[in-house]
């Protein structure tokens, strides 16, 4: 697996062999997301969620897999949903609550209505998850690492991590994608949780991804600071948000979707 860098996720045009047989070429794709997710998934457009409900096929993304699809004789396809819901389980999407929800409490029955990957995996191909920008807030280790903890910490991020690779490897023949941590605007973060963030993800592309597995990166955390500590002002919804701005979003949709073919 290569460690990507901005340099490595501006891809060229994909060039398609119009010889290659992909008729039977199926993929089933879910992305796990929350606000941030989401926006990156509608290319930074806001459809009215009757629309969304009635037509999810509309979304930036489906529809760009869709063309790709026509062009190429696959058979992608690729859902998407709020995860972990707001109830029962909790607003959080974290490494401890994808810890909590898919090692701490595996099997084959929902945990707290929230699908284990022993049921995931039976449907999807791939599965994409991501963090939201709260996942930036990491305070000072305490040196007393828990992996059942819930506080921000490096000590316990490591932990579950460490955790989440092992439990994913059970799935040989299901492909995992993760972002790399959506980072926050300048004021909205202390610049020593911002330092923590980003001695976090770099631990999470230089030792925690490792060649040769099922898990992949899209490093979104580098693509939104631009090397930098923080979400760019420009990338952002406005300086005092951290949500992707529509430009921003626009931009990097594509680039996500590309991303997907490339692990495919």
């Amino acid at each position: 697996m290569i460690v990507f860098s901005l340099f490595f996720l501006i891809p060229k045009r994909m060039k398609i062999d119009i010889n290659s047989d992909n008729s039977t070429r199926k993929c089933n794709i879910i992305f796990l997301h929350h606000s941030t997710g989401r926006i990156i998934y509608d290319a930074g457009q806001k459809p009215n969620r009757i629309i969304r409900k009635l037509f999810p096929q509309r979304a930036y993304v489906p529809q760009w897999v869709s063309e790709y699809n026509k062009k190429n004789g696959t058979n992608y396809k690729i859902t998407e949903q709020f995860f972990p819901k707001s109830s029962l389980y909790g607003w959080n999407n974290y490494p401890y609550d994808y810890y909590n929800i898919w090692v701490k409490n595996a099997g084959k029955q929902p945990y707290l209505d929230e699908p284990t990957l022993e049921i995931l995996t039976k449907k999807y191909d791939l599965i994409i998850f991501k963090h939201c920008f709260p996942v930036s807030n990491i305070e000072d280790d305490i040196n007393k690492p828990d992996i059942n903890s819930a506080e921000k910490r490096l000590e316990n991020y490591k932990l579950q991590y460490i955790a989440l690779k092992q439990k994913l490897s059970e799935f040989p023949n299901t492909k995992f994608l993760i972002w790399t941590g959506a980072a926050q605007v300048k004021s909205n973060i202390t610049d020593e949780k911002a330092l923590n963030a980003k001695v976090f993800f770099d631990w999470v592309k230089n030792s925690w991804d490792t060649d040769n597995d099922n898990l992949f990166l899209w490093d979104f955390y580098d693509l939104a600071t631009e090397g930098d500590l923080y979400l760019k002002n420009e990338n952002a919804n406005s300086m005092n948000d951290s949500h992707p701005s529509k430009l921003f979003a626009k931009k990097m949709a594509p680039l996500f979707c590309e991303r997907i073919i490339e692990i495919i």
